[in-house]
């Protein structure tokens, strides 16, 4: 295993130990491990969504004629 050191300001510092402190970490390291796990969990659930987007629907070429003959019947 790798080991990282780290500065980060006085207030982040007693946040972490807050959390190890109320039981739901039992180290700073156990903690930003999480932290990372959650949010490579999101990027790679941010990239799911995308691609199932893309994959959803047919796609129709937009038509600029009539988007801008239907922009100016709205003004």
């Amino acid at each position: 295993m790798a080991t990282l050191n780290i500065s980060i300001p006085d207030n982040m510092r007693e946040w972490i130990n807050a959390q190890i402190k109320n039981g739901k970490y039992t180290s700073a390291s156990d903690y930003l491990r999480d932290l990372i796990r959650s949010d490579q969990r999101e990027l790679q659930n941010l990239d799911n969504r995308l691609l199932a987007g893309l994959n959803s629907a047919a796609t129709t070429p937009l038509d600029m004629k009539k988007t801008k003959a239907k922009a100016r019947l709205q003004k």
